[in-house]
């Protein structure tokens, strides 16, 4: 039952919408929608909903992986208007890390605590499928039990290209050379009316679905994402969380759900005409944690923050507001980074566990697919 003082002087229907929710009955498209505008009082009826459902399933814990990023290229030729990563082979900060360049840095992954190496790079025209398969034989060689997150939908594109075979194959042979689980990336905004403007180069969305849900089919777990708060509605977004519904509905391979805010800075897109000149931060993207919590009440139970997009301080607010993850170590991000988000590429643990002791939560370290390694 929502708290008598939270719920009055709110609509009828927001009310009858948050109910709805935490009675765990399925909120619809139209009434994502809905409560994607709320404000005020709703605003914070709709925030104590969203924290009482993650507190009935997660008992206030949050947790955080030991991870590290391995960029291997920034030679890209995608050309996506959001993306200040990638760069020409001709541009002199362009690289493409060799095999005994990663082996180093798995092994320093490895040495300071790593579970997991996420691991993924531009489409580069020059690396050839072999170099793929070397990747994950690299990191099993060095450690067995080191979790490889690898290679995000428009790589297994690309690589099936390469291998000259259908996704099917491409992925059971990364499996087999040692891919564990999938990066949900690639996906920004599942509409392809808004994928013509942001990235006409890459998968569109059946394709994205295909990939996606092939891996599902293999036991190849997957995140899953949303990039927002650039040209897309609030339309946009109710239909991208319908499509990730409707996959885990159908597969259960998606392990988490991450909102990754548009970094504004640097990117082609915020040149666009019809970008806005202030985009929304704040409040609306408390709203969509909010409202993912409680549109995937009954499918993904893990809602993560990205503190490296919302900073460290903006992330442990998001806490209280449906998220129970708050994503990893994150040991060399870049791709952030050349976005211009201006907060670092590294937490240590011990940051990481007093962010989320300071939210009033308990943290704890867990692997990849969310198995718990130690309490705090």
């Amino acid at each position: 039952m929502i708290n008598t003082q939270l719920s009055e002087n709110i609509s009828p229907n927001i009310k009858k919408i948050l109910q709805k929710a935490l009675d765990s009955d399925e909120i619809s498209s139209e009434e994502a929608l809905e409560i994607l505008k709320v404000k005020g009082k709703e605003f914070f009826a709709l925030q104590y909903v969203a924290d009482q459902i993650c507190f009935g399933k997660k008992q206030n814990l949050v947790t955080f992986v030991i991870n590290r990023n391995i960029n291997f290229t920034n030679i890209c030729y995608q050309r996506c208007k959001f993306c200040s990563f990638s760069l020409p082979a001709t541009d002199p900060n362009a690289f493409l890390l060799d095999i005994d360049q990663i082996r180093e840095k798995v092994i320093e992954a490895k040495n300071t605590g790593c579970t997991e190496v996420c691991i993924q790079g531009g489409i580069n025209p020059k690396v050839k499928f072999e170099f793929y398969l070397d990747i994950l034989k690299t990191v099993k060689k060095i450690d067995p039990r080191m979790h490889i997150h690898a290679f995000s939908p428009q790589e297994i594109f690309y690589i099936a290209k390469l291998f000259e075979n259908s996704i099917l194959d491409t992925l059971r042979e990364l499996k087999k050379a040692g891919l564990d689980s999938i990066p949900g990336t690639a996906a920004e905004i599942l509409v392809d009316e808004i994928r013509k403007v942001i990235c006409p180069n890459k998968v569109n969305t059946s394709q994205w679905k295909e990939i996606i849900t092939t891996a599902h089919k293999l036991k190849i777990p997957t995140t899953s994402t949303i990039m927002y708060g650039h040209i897309e509605s609030l339309s946009d977004r109710v239909k991208h969380l319908e499509i990730l519904r409707e996959i885990q509905r159908e597969t259960h391979g998606f392990t988490e759900f991450v909102p990754l805010p548009f970094v504004k800075e640097n990117p082609i897109l915020s040149q666009l005409e019809n970008f806005p000149l202030k985009p929304n931060y704040g409040m609306d993207d408390l709203k969509l944690f909010c409202v993912a919590r409680l549109f995937f009440n009954n499918y993904i139970d893990n809602i993560q923050c990205s503190w490296v997009k919302l900073g460290p301080n903006f992330a442990q607010v998001s806490l209280n507001y449906g998220v129970n993850d708050f994503s990893g170590t994150l040991m060399e991000e870049n791709i952030s980074k050349s976005a211009g988000a201006e907060f670092g590429e590294y937490l240590s643990p011990e940051e990481i566990v007093k962010i989320i002791n300071n939210a009033g939560k308990r943290p704890a370290q867990r692997d990849t697919l969310y198995n718990i390694i130690k309490f705090y």
